[in-house]
């Protein structure tokens, strides 16, 4: 297992949010979690499909709902968006700590 730290910034509709992304790799799929402003979202069901990532996060701020993240790695890059339920997606970029 390995483990990655991204600081993450992710443009949601109620206002940027900025965020610890921990990934806890263990073969093609991961665990960790995405501390914000909001709290601490658990990933789950987190998959590795070569350099994209999917995963879940639940919440309950806004709204109780189910998060659902995609993600590509680019070298110490990672791009993707957060799908927020009835709010629609939301862009969300990171880089990985040294």
């Amino acid at each position: 297992m390995t483990t990655e730290v991204w600081d993450c910034v992710t443009k949601a509709p109620f206002g940027e949010q900025k965020s610890v992304f921990t990934i806890v790799r263990d073969g093609d799929s991961f665990t960790g979690s995405n501390v914000a402003d909001i709290g601490v979202l658990p990933v789950i069901d987190g998959r590795i499909e070569g350099d994209r990532l999917v995963w879940k996060m639940p919440t309950t701020k806004p709204m109780p709902m189910t998060l659902i993240g995609k993600a590509v790695i680019d070298g110490d890059r990672l791009e993707g968006t957060v799908t927020i339920g009835p709010m629609g997606k939301a862009a969300m970029t990171g880089v990985r700590r040294s």
